[in-house]
């Protein structure tokens, strides 16, 4: 097998040959179709994550065909294609666990961070945390969907009955999260990088009633606001754009430090929340929407080889939708 290998913070991801990996009791070797390329990932090749094991072959959003199962597996069958997402593992013991947030596993395993992931032409996988997908799906197209698309479902979730929707950054989670707010009948702002008028008018291509900089006040005040910019500083302007009983959502894995803000900008029962990993029943109900939304994924390919210039293209913000890797 082929992985695209990153072996220390920082550094450029080097292809290293290794022998096909044999699963061990519970797990299925993968043959990849397809990984995307998540914000993630850039935080991991940065050092931002500090559960990351390196050196580490990154990617969590995977598409494959299941080759080979190990013991006690039943549940995937060889020649069946699967979803490979973030969360790799959860130990099913502890309080969390117990009460279905396995999200906030105290044990928990991630692909593409702490075991290998989707840069590659094989990986293993926990069958159990594997997701059965339709053998008819575009293997490109539905790769950003295991993570863009099941975070930004896990964080609209978090929207509640909200009919106004900001959303912070138009990259590979807003993207997919507009067609689904499009498709429940709620109206989208798209707030993007100042002066982005492409990204803006993508937005509007995907429904949003407007697109602006993210400098920019709404043109009405906001029921929620769901931030995919790693940018802390977007925090009080999310609050400040944000009507009274509003929440402001922060759907990634990192951010950078929140500025002070006013008491007043949080005050009228405004509420900060954040968005930890994903659930297996999260998968479950997005893929269950996926089709009866009509969502359609934005992507640009890039052959397995060329992962370094596909993180690059994603780091630049220059990428309508995301780019996906292919074997």
């Amino acid at each position: 097998m082929l992985a695209m290998v990153l072996r220390e913070v920082g550094a450029r991801l080097v292809p290293e040959e290794r022998p096909d990996p044999e699963p061990a009791p519970g797990e299925v070797r993968i043959r990849v179709e397809a990984c995307a390329v998540c914000r993630t990932d850039l935080h991991v090749i940065d050092g931002e994550l500090p559960q990351t094991v390196y050196p580490i072959v990154p990617g969590h959003e995977v598409v494959g065909i299941v080759e080979a199962v190990g013991a006690g597996v039943t549940s995937r069958a060889p020649g069946t294609r699967v979803g490979v997402p973030w969360l790799g593992h959860a130990c099913g013991r502890c309080p969390y666990c117990q009460t279905d947030r396995e999200n906030l596993c105290d044990a928990p395993g991630f692909t593409g961070c702490t075991r290998d992931g989707g840069f590659a032409t094989h990986l293993l996988a926990e069958a159990a945390f594997t997701i059965p997908l339709d053998a008819g799906l575009d293997p490109v197209a539905t790769a950003p969907l295991l993570c863009a698309g099941l975070i930004g479902w896990r964080t609209l979730r978090m929207a509640g009955a909200a009919g106004t929707v900001g959303l912070y950054g138009f990259g590979a989670a807003a993207h997919i999260v507009a067609q689904v707010c499009r498709w429940q009948g709620r109206r989208v702002f798209a707030l993007t990088r100042p002066g982005d008028r492409e990204a803006q008018d993508f937005a509007r291509a995907l429904g949003a009633a407007w697109a602006g900089g993210s400098d920019e006040a709404p043109p009405e005040p906001l029921d929620v606001a769901l931030i995919f910019a790693p940018d802390g500083r977007l925090v009080p302007a999310a609050l400040k754009a944000v009507r009274k009983g509003g929440r402001v959502v922060c759907g990634g894995i990192h951010m950078s430090d929140i500025p002070a803000f006013p008491y007043d900008l949080l005050w009228g029962e405004r509420a900060v929340l954040s968005v930890a990993n994903l659930t297996r029943e999260d998968a479950r109900s997005f893929f269950e929407i996926v089709p009866r939304a009509g969502i359609v994924t934005h992507t640009r390919a890039y052959p397995l080889a060329r992962a370094n210039e596909a993180v690059a293209a994603h780091r630049s913000g220059a990428l309508r939708g995301a780019a996906v890797l292919v074997p």
